[in-house]
């Protein structure tokens, strides 16, 4: 059991899950600082407020509010983290269609030599056939 156990965790797609989550949480801390330091003081200028989770809406009458600068918050975040995952895939499609452009290069070699013993075969069987 603890053999399965390690051939199923030294598996290739489980260890790179495990490095994307890493470095998932790692980029979340990233632009949280990106959003709360940079981005938020920039808002400020135009809104007077420098803390979005500050921003609220109240029903009148009600206790309910509404945390939209929360939410403001997480839509940036959210963005941001979207953004960079797809900077990261298309790097990694662009790299592996590099890869693939190479190898196929030597596919074509051994093709193009598998023609040059058929069309052999073919010469040496015209030539008995005569």
């Amino acid at each position: 059991m603890i053999k399965e156990f390690k051939e199923f965790i030294m598996r290739g797609n489980v260890l790179d899950m495990a490095v994307g989550v890493i470095l998932g949480a790692a980029l979340k801390a990233i632009v949280d600082s990106l959003t709360k330091n940079l981005i938020n003081p920039i808002i400020a200028l135009f809104i007077g407020q420098v803390d979005l989770s500050g921003i609220t809406l109240t029903i009148p009458g009600t206790k309910a509010v509404f945390g939209i600068g929360n939410f403001l918050n997480d839509i940036i975040n959210f963005l941001i983290i979207a953004f960079v995952v797809f900077l990261i895939v298309k790097g990694f499609n662009k790299l592996r269609d590099m890869g693939s452009s190479t190898e196929e290069e030597p596919e074509a070699l051994v093709q193009s030599q598998e023609e040059l013993y058929l069309k052999e075969i073919r010469d040496l069987l015209a030539e008995k056939n005569k």
